[in-house]
């Protein structure tokens, strides 16, 4: 029985990978058919079909591909050129995506910037691109007037709806519809750029992912073939479109095939069923935390009225998959495993609860191209043989994941728009002199079957909400608050919760509103970035070098009975942090804390 049981499972396997291969052959770094491209024949194919269901409107794909061809016409009117570098600051809406392919038609590059930004980060994510003009939807006065002193030269700002900057919405309804020649493109390959996406590094500040037309082609297939996607489907999609899973991959799932997109302006843990039966979702796009969140909520009288048979997304936990699939009815989801800018891509095609991907034993030549080191956990370094070369891990071993850089689309590494970024995730001489592999930074293992299972992150940077924290950012948005002396800040695991949440070990000098801290780092950082957990000590806890100690304060985690300094945790409700109570604490590790 445990025979046909593998067989079967590995039919699943390849059945699915070839689908995926299938959508995805032919795609090159020097072939001229581009992702706007894609999107033309895509609309030629399913014009009338619906493509965007957003809120109360339906959009069809000839809709779609017209308004496209407005912000291409607009891009040319206002003297953009191929390579020119536009940014996007946009609320979720269909006009995001057609913003971007529209530009792609005249071969300008979009910077999709994190709406959660403002301020120094924002400032710094705009010059990063060196962007020319802004694209902007609804409610970001504030945040362009908080990064303006720290532009290195302010870029002209376009909004849909704001007063504070030039009207676009009049100006595109001026321009054409019918879709610019190719010409304008003439030249471009997949090589060239398409996109940048902001992906948080260890710094602590963005860093602008480079993503080629090849790259981008290839994300937006990616799960057409082992979702089975057809254009009867209708993908339900709520994350960010400044995301690749979201704003590539999903919008691709959907478009490539000619299916509809249900486009949620922002996901609602509350509403999430009620959306789901009334369009009608047979998919769904997801990052663990929206498992985790559906979960949290009491039972709903749609959650299993739904018609939706399976989703994909990354960083769901095992637990969660579980009683997620139980509960509400959905358990094929194809967890993958990949970075916006990186060469490494797995992915779950048979549905093994907790892995994040296969490589199967007799598909070892095929992903050669990926590989499991050992890592020294105090060094964050890789271990390294007599011979001089990195050591690989065994089976069920952990270890880091390894991508070879090459030449071909599979094995590209495009890196980052700073030099010094995208020679920090290369190393060298990993089996042999002269190679170059792309470091993932995260912690795999891999069973006997070739099941793969994220482990953790190395380093300081931790993932919650979806989202990389960088303690140093953390740390030094703390340091410019008055009272706060020190600040050691880390990540700590949250029973029932996917990644980490931020802790902080901070030291004050004099009086400190410890309520109220929470409200002055939101001035400074993002939401996902601010620390759910303090807590107060005397004395910072410092190695003999000065170093902050992190390994015990995580071991104590937030605990009052084995922490005997003052704890506080956030309280969404309240808006505030208040203290850890013993209530308090069954509360949280019960699952039922609100963040």
């Amino acid at each position: 029985m445990k025979a046909i049981s593998n067989l079967k499972r590995d039919m699943t396997f390849l059945t699915g990978a070839l689908s995926l291969l299938k959508w995805t052959k032919g795609i090159s770094a020097d072939s001229d058919f581009l992702v706007p491209d894609d999107f033309e024949r895509a609309v030629d194919e399913h014009a009338i079909r619906v493509a965007f269901r957003f809120e109360d409107k339906l959009t069809t794909y000839a809709e779609f591909d017209a308004m496209a061809n407005r912000y291409a016409h607009w891009a040319l009117q206002r003297g953009l050129k191929p390579g020119d570098v536009v940014a996007l600051l946009m609320e979720n809406r269909p006009d995001y995506v057609a913003a971007w392919v529209g530009l792609a038609k005249v071969g300008v590059v979009t910077a999709l910037v994190n709406t959660n930004l403002e301020g120094e980060t924002l400032a710094f994510s705009l010059n990063l691109v060196g962007a020319q003009k802004i694209i902007t939807g609804t409610g970001f006065e504030a945040a362009l007037r908080s990064a303006a002193p720290y532009l290195d030269k302010p870029p002209v700002v376009w909004s849909l709806n704001s007063r504070e900057a030039r009207n676009l919405a009049t100006e595109l309804k001026a321009m054409p519809t019918h879709r610019p020649t190719r010409l304008r493109r003439a030249g471009l390959v997949g090589g060239d750029l398409c996109l940048y996406i902001f992906t948080s590094g260890t710094t602590g500040l963005p860093k602008a992912a480079r993503l080629t037309h090849a790259r981008v082609r290839t994300l937006m297939r990616n799960f057409i073939g082992p979702c089975r996607v057809t254009p009867k489907d209708r993908i339900l999609q709520a994350l960010p479109l400044y995301h690749a899973t979201g704003g590539v991959c999903a919008v691709g799932a959907a478009m490539m095939s000619g299916a509809s997109l249900i486009l949620e302006r922002k996901f609602s843990a509350s509403r999430f069923w009620d959306e789901a039966v009334m369009q009608g979702a047979t998919l769904f796009v997801y990052i663990g935390e929206i498992c985790r969140y559906l979960l949290n909520q009491p039972v709903h009288a749609q959650e299993r009225a739904h018609k939706i048979r399976g989703g994909f997304g990354n960083g769901i936990r095992e637990d969660v998959w579980a009683r997620f699939a139980e509960r509400f009815g959905v358990s094929d989801l194809k967890e993958f495993y990949g970075s916006t800018e990186g060469n490494v891509s797995l992915l779950n095609i048979d549905g093994k609860i907790g892995a994040c991907g296969r490589i199967p034993p007799w598909m070892q030549k095929p992903f050669a191209h990926v590989a499991f080191i050992k890592s020294d956990v105090v060094t964050e370094r890789p271990v390294r043989g007599d011979d001089g070369f990195c050591v690989r891990a065994g089976v069920d071993e952990v270890g880091e994941v390894l991508g070879r850089i090459g030449a071909d689309s599979r094995t590209r590494f495009e890196g980052y728009t700073n030099a010094r970024d995208t020679e920090h995730k290369v190393l060298h001489d990993v089996f042999e002199e002269g190679d170059m592999w792309f470091r993932t930074g995260d912690l795999m293992r891999k069973d006997k079957d070739g099941y793969v299972y994220f482990v953790d992150r190395i380093g300081d940077t931790f993932r919650w909400k979806g989202e990389n924290v960088a303690t140093n950012e953390v740390g030094e948005a703390f340091s410019r608050i008055a009272g706060v002396e020190t600040a050691n800040v880390y990540g700590i695991a949250v029973p029932g919760a996917d990644g980490k949440a931020g802790m902080a070990a901070i030291t004050a000098s004099g009086e400190l509103d410890i309520a109220g801290l929470h409200q002055l780092l939101a001035e400074r950082l993002p939401g996902y970035a601010i620390p759910v957990f303090l807590r107060i000590q005397r004395e910072p806890e410092t190695t003999g070098t000065f170093k902050y100690r992190k390994f015990e304060l995580v071991k104590d985690g937030f605990d009052p009975d084995k922490v005997h300094d003052p704890l506080y945790v956030y309280n969404a409700e309240k808006d505030c942090y208040e203290p850890m109570t013993e209530d308090v604490y069954k509360k949280v590790v019960g699952g039922g804390g609100r963040f």
